[in-house]
């Protein structure tokens, strides 16, 4: 067990719109139970906490007062850095919640860092982290929205969405750093054999992997299912999923 002098723990996701259902908060909720020992809070910052498992704190998520007309989705992470975020305290671990939990998180909370993100797969060479994991301490860094509210015109010129905005800024301030590679790996490009194997091997858990990040065309259930929507680009059944994204 943990100290229980140790800073408090909390687990943050979002949920907005119709793409994902509570049973995605749901079955994040328990990865993160089997995963992470001692306590926690987990919260979900929602619009619809319909069909969300009690252990689970729902707040609405906090409006990010853009001017008129302009569509929020892209930058809605951007509030969990609000100077006071319903009372909040602690170290906070965001995940997106279409993660799949594969492996022990207690060093998410322990590694030494001010902001800790993954590094962008696609592009290492550049700065910009991946927000679908990314760790914190709570009203610690509102300078993040607060410019961002003030600057938007400027922002939304110079970066295609929050985690570049993000990234860009936590450098500035000389606090960007990232998770080890090998912790949160792409299912996209690193669990899918190279073609032509994809055709007869199945998708795989990356070696040392530890939060497994879904972007771009392929979810959980679809990679459940070996289904993508792209052609030419077959995977089969990832059956070690289910074994994972479970409650």
């Amino acid at each position: 067990m943990r100290d229980t002098d140790a800073p408090l723990r909390n687990v943050i996701c979002m949920k907005w719109g119709t793409k994902y259902g509570p049973e995605y908060v749901n079955r994040l909720y328990a990865m993160v139970r089997r995963h992470l020992t001692g306590d926690f809070r987990m919260v979900c910052l929602t619009d619809d906490p319909t069909g969300i498992r009690t252990e689970v704190q729902c707040f609405p998520i906090p409006a990010l007062d853009l001017p008129p007309g302009i569509p929020e989705r892209g930058w809605t992470k951007l509030v969990t850095f609000s100077q006071d975020l319903y009372g909040l305290k602690g170290t906070a671990l965001f995940l997106d919640v279409d993660v799949v939990i594969v492996g022990p998180l207690d060093d998410f909370f322990d590694l030494p860092g001010d902001f800790l993100v993954i590094h962008d797969y696609k592009r290492p060479w550049r700065i910009t982290g991946n927000s679908s994991v990314y760790r914190f301490e709570l009203g610690a860094h509102p300078d993040v929205l607060a410019y961002f509210r003030t600057h938007f015109d400027q922002v939304r010129t110079a970066f295609r969405n929050e985690q570049a905005y993000l990234s860009d800024f936590m450098q500035r301030k000389g606090l960007l750093a990232y998770w080890p590679a090998a912790w949160c790996p792409s299912f996209k490009y690193h669990g899918i054999p190279r073609w032509p194997t994809n055709y007869w091997k199945p998708p795989f858990v990356p070696a040392g992997a530890r939060i497994v990040i879904f972007h771009g065309e392929c979810n959980p259930p679809d990679a459940l299912a070996g289904r993508r929507n792209r052609r030419f680009r077959f995977i089969k059944p990832a059956d070690w999923v289910a074994e994972h994204w479970r409650e």
